[in-house]
């Protein structure tokens, strides 16, 4: 038996695995729900605890921490099973920016001490991440931050302002980028901390978007304290962090289904046809949408692709790469134009905003065309990656950056 043939059929057993514990485990009250609906609170949990005892989670993490060791391919199938069952993991919704930014960088960055005391509760879904990194003035030019952090014996107090820190508001802990050297250039003289929210020297503030809510919070630092023990890398060092940090962000965001979504989203292309028509051939009626939704699946199917070929390229190099870059911005315009499409294809159903005129869907529709407007603007600008881009990948001359 060639090593191939080994392979398939692991994985169509691991498979025949994964679909076995779903049939058992998944309760079918919670059944084509999602993470904002948790339905019957009571399944709701116990469903979170056996993914999380399971290792589920976060399944491509070592055991040790709470994982379940197993493989990309694995974590994989385990997803693509949950959609056929109607099932959803909750977890990563749970964590916040913990499953996929904070926690692969303790893994990396961490201390034996910090993986240990850090990972288990972002595995499970019990705490929840956020991020502070972007500040007033220190946006698409995050070098140019102002947060301090002083030595204070066991611990750093930290005295600044961030904005735009995703769930501030309801995260028990934050993963922050601080200076700790006033007198050292730009990008010197910066460190990555780890501190817990529920302090008085924090306050956080809700901002509300077009979009009629948002996670995004302004968040304020008034001499509070992070213990030196939760200094992650070296001190001073805290740019190097965060270009990992950042890369396992922009491949978060790169297009795959959504964490705690129960099911895949119908098919735009079946969905034009409920609203705009079929000529006698069956085809879509206007021939001009119909060539630039095929256009946008062509898109969406090589950005598919790439993905792929980038992650098997990226397995085992922990090296900051610039791929990441490309992935962000092809996922931007590829969510981007799907949502123009939908909006448009629903002809007036496609303006409502509220009311018994349009469905939750259709009114669904709207918000996320509005709220998707952002992914131009967070995980890095798509200016700043076109300027990775060219200066990474390209080896254009540095323009942008000074200090």
């Amino acid at each position: 038996m060639s090593e191939q043939e080994s392979s398939e059929i692991n994985t169509s057993t691991f498979r025949e695995e994964v679909r076995e514990w779903l049939s058992e485990n998944f309760p079918t009250s919670l059944q084509g729900q999602g993470i904002g609906d948790e339905g019957d609170k009571k399944d709701f949990k116990e469903w979170r605890l056996k993914l999380a005892n399971k290792g589920w989670g976060a399944p491509t993490w070592p055991t040790e921490y709470g994982g379940g060791g197993l493989t990309q391919t694995e974590a994989r199938i385990i997803d693509d099973e949950m959609i056929a069952a109607g099932a959803f993991n909750p977890i990563s919704g749970l964590s916040g920016m913990g499953i996929t930014m904070v926690g692969p960088t303790i893994l990396e960055y961490g201390t034996e001490d910090q993986k240990n005391r850090h990972l288990p509760g972002i595995a499970s879904g019990e705490i929840r991440w956020c991020l502070g990194l972007s500040e007033p003035n220190a946006g698409s030019d995050l070098a140019s931050l102002s947060t301090k952090a002083e030595d204070d014996g066991d611990s750093y107090l930290i005295n600044g302002q961030k904005i735009w820190t995703s769930g501030a508001n309801i995260s028990q802990w934050c993963g922050a980028l601080v200076r700790t050297d006033s007198k050292a250039g730009k990008r010197d003289g910066i460190s990555f901390v780890l501190l817990p929210m529920d302090q008085a020297g924090v306050e956080t503030r809700p901002i509300k978007l077009i979009a009629g809510a948002s996670p995004f919070c302004e968040t304020y630092f008034n001499d509070a304290a992070a213990d030196k023990k939760d200094l992650l890398g070296n001190l001073n060092d805290g740019w190097s962090v965060i270009k990992r940090l950042l890369q396992h962000e922009r491949q978060s965001q790169t297009g795959s289904r959504s964490a705690g979504t129960a099911s895949k989203p119908e098919p735009i292309q079946d969905m034009a046809l409920r609203y705009a028509g079929a000529d006698e051939k069956g085809r879509l009626a206007d021939p001009d949408l119909r060539g630039r939704i095929a256009n946008y699946l062509m898109d969406a199917s090589a950005h598919s692709l790439t993905i792929a070929r980038i992650t098997a390229e990226a397995k085992g190099n922990v090296n900051v790469s610039a791929a990441a870059s490309i992935l962000k911005n092809s996922a931007t315009q590829v969510a981007q134009t799907k949502a123009e499409l939908t909006v448009e294809l629903m002809g007036t159903q496609g303006l409502g905003w509220e009311g018994n005129d349009f469905t939750q869907q259709e009114l669904g529709h709207v918000r996320e065309w509005l709220s998707g407007k952002a992914m131009s603007i967070y995980g890095g600008s798509f200016e700043v990656q076109n300027n990775i881009i060219s200066k990474n990948i390209l080896g254009l001359p540095e323009t942008t950056q000074k200090g």
